[in-house]
This record gives C-alpha cells, structure tokens and sequence, in this order.
C-alpha cells in the first residue's frame, strides 16, 4: 500500500494527526498500539505489532504480509525497508520472505490441475492467468523442456484482464484440464464447454490474497518460498534443484 494511500486512508477517516510524540512517552503497550492503528487503518487488517531493532520504531504486519513501521504512539507511518548497515541486510526484506512462507504440502491441490512430467520428483504450484502475458512466457520458456517435476496450475484471474475469469472456467471444466490449459497457451484454442461447472476460482483468489500474491505468474516452491515472474529457464532450474530460494523473490 502506497504512503499516499495511506494518507487518503487516514483523511477520510478524520483521523490523521500531526502531533510529534513527547520524548516523555511511555512505551506502549503492544496491543493498545495495535487497535489504535487498526482504528486508524479501517478496512485494514494489522496482523502483528512488534519492537523493530530500531529504537523507538515498531514494526506493523499488514494484511498478513506488507511490513510498515510507526513510532511509539501510532502518530506516524514509514513505508520503506529497515536496513542494518553493519551487516549490509534489509531486515524488511528477510521479514518479508519469513512472513511469505509457506508449508507447500498444505496447499489445497485439489484446487489446481497436475501436470507431472518425467518422474515428477522436484515440486512447483503456480498461480497463473489465461490472458496473462508473462504466465505464456513462463509456459512456452521457463518450462519448455524442464523434466521431472510435478507442476500444479492454480487458475487466479486477474481483474485487468476481463476475459481471463470466463477462460479459466472453461478450462476448469474441461474433461481434461492440464491438456486445456496447454491447447491455450500453446496455440490459443480454448474448450469446446459452456464452463458452467463448479470451480475453485473465487477460492484460488482468496488463498492468493493470503500468501501476498498480488500478480501473475507466481510460483511457490517446495520449501515455500514465492517467487514472483517469468523468471529465466536456467533460474528455474537452479531453484528447482535444491527446492526454492532462500527468502522470497518478489
């Protein structure tokens, strides 16, 4: 969320403030600064307040997964990353990545259609869009010729594309739903169906909303960590091979 959203947030709410915090403050109790900021924040969901390394600053967990920080009365915002010079990290990003895992053999698979390709060892769900660009990207480069995983196909239509939510339908209903979707992206035909059966979209949607997927293509791991984009074959590869990132690529 954008520091001039959160403004107009504030605003509308009547309740923005430009007081400076007294040096004599006393440090706040986490949970009361917590429903301050969710008074504040109406329509915003504040996961977690907690002390950041740096004195006087707590860090707030938005919606599960955006990371801001305020000062000690909730007076102030800081969207930005904490980093810690000495060791020349972003604490925000480590935060991040921590905040985006997820247990892959959670993921609700019966939501997806399988693809399994050699001895299907290696793991990768995706997220993905019919009308998506970098998803065909993804599809007819990354994945051309890679062997030996199982690929799990989330259908998560996008609002900006229009047609997208129809497409995925169809394909969902399809008797055979990998070889729709590849029939799509290899050559734009679409299935034969009225896509009038029951699907997972709108339960797609709110897992992604969850795990902070916010565009397409968004891949998950085995160890699960989220990466975001038609990332290169030869990247895929490597992060197939030893089970993911070591934090979050978004």
């Amino acid at each position: 969320m954008k520091f001039s959203a959160i403004v107009r947030t504030l605003a509308i709410s009547g309740l923005l403030t430009l007081v400076a915090c007294s040096a004599e403050a006393e440090t706040p109790n986490a949970k009361q600064l917590h429903d301050k900021l969710q008074q504040l924040l109406p329509g915003r969901d504040i996961t977690s307040v907690s002390p950041s390394p740096m004195k006087g600053v707590y860090e707030v967990v938005v919606g599960g997964h955006q990371i801001i920080y305020t000062d000690l009365k909730g007076d102030y915002v800081l969207i930005g990353e904490m980093i810690d010079m000495k060791n020349k990290v972003s604490l925000t990003q480590a935060r991040a990545a921590e905040l985006s895992r997820t247990d892959f053999s959670k993921l609700p698979f019966d939501q997806s259609f399988k693809e399994v390709r050699g001895d299907g060892s290696r793991k990768l769900a995706v997220f993905s869009d019919p009308d998506c660009p970098f998803c065909k990207r993804l599809e007819n480069d990354s994945l051309a010729g890679v062997t030996n995983v199982t690929i799990y196909t989330f259908l998560f239509p996008l609002n900006i594309h229009p047609d997208a939510e129809r497409k995925s339908k169809l394909m969902w209903c399809a008797a055979d739903r990998d070889g729709a979707w590849r029939d799509w992206m290899d050559h734009g035909k679409l299935p034969d169906n009225k896509g009038d059966c029951d699907t997972p979209i709108e339960r797609n949607l709110a897992l992604g909303d969850k795990l902070g997927i916010t565009g397409t293509p968004a891949l998950i791991f085995a160890n699960g960590r989220l990466v975001s984009g038609a990332i290169p074959k030869e990247q895929l590869e490597q992060l197939l091979a030893k089970g993911g990132p070591d934090q979050s690529m978004q």
